[in-house]
């Protein structure tokens, strides 16, 4: 296999599974989008990154590979949407809506070959939706609601 194939498999591998390690905490939560849901959102994010970036050789100043990306946020804005729900006086479903959104983040910062600040923000992710849970309970707690 050439170079560019391999290096492409290993992104399409990288951003599956820091997709998959982001839906972990989802799905262990039984949150509507989960494991499949956040590695599908990264697969498909780094696909189309990697496409737009690849699959255009020669295309001179009259192609922008940003606006695949932009176009991405636009379309993980509708998954998003689909999760979350208002019930009662709330709104349910907007941290797994966010937790979506940063998968394709993530995919798309692996597919431009930022694979360390693609770790990192899965890194984070974890930490922000496990750690950070426990500490707004306690702060909810606190404050008698």
């Amino acid at each position: 296999m050439d170079p560019l194939t391999l290096r492409i498999i290993f992104q399409l591998l990288f951003a599956t599974f820091l997709g998959v390690i982001v839906g972990l905490e989802r799905q262990y939560k039984k949150k509507p989008a989960g494991l499949r849901t956040h590695s599908l959102v990264s697969l498909g994010s780094v696909l189309f990154t990697i496409l737009s970036v690849e699959g255009f050789p020669g295309a001179g100043l009259a192609y922008d590979p940003s606006r695949i990306a932009a176009q991405i946020v636009v379309g993980v804005g509708f998954i998003g949407a689909g999760v979350i729900f208002v019930h009662g006086g709330g709104v349910r479903g907007l941290t797994t809506a966010t937790s979506v959104w940063v998968a394709s983040a993530i995919g798309v910062a692996v597919g431009l070959k930022f694979y360390i600040v693609a770790a990192v923000t899965a890194f984070l992710a974890i930490v922000i939706l496990s750690v950070l849970k426990r500490f707004e309970s306690h702060i909810e707690k606190s404050n008698g609601e």
